[in-house]
């Protein structure tokens, strides 16, 4: 079970998985039928939330604080 970071809405969630696994604000806009520059703003309220400045601090807030499992945890 993916622990939810609190305050952060499952669209947020959704946005920041693809993220995680390096898909483009584009690519990741395709696979959620929502366009780019909502992706963009996704991202914006996600920096926001966790204190962070970019794609990789996020990626990496959101993996040590469990959110985002590591790439060396086991994935079902």
């Amino acid at each position: 079970m993916k622990k939810k970071k609190p305050g952060l809405t499952a669209r947020e969630m959704d946005v920041l998985q693809e993220m995680v696994l390096g898909k483009s604000n584009d690519v990741i806009g395709e696979k959620l039928c929502i366009t780019s520059h909502t992706v963009k703003a996704h991202l914006t309220h996600i920096y926001n939330k966790f204190g962070v400045k970019n794609r990789i601090e996020a990626a990496m807030k959101a993996r040590d604080k469990g959110i985002i499992p590591h790439q060396d945890s086991e994935q079902p």
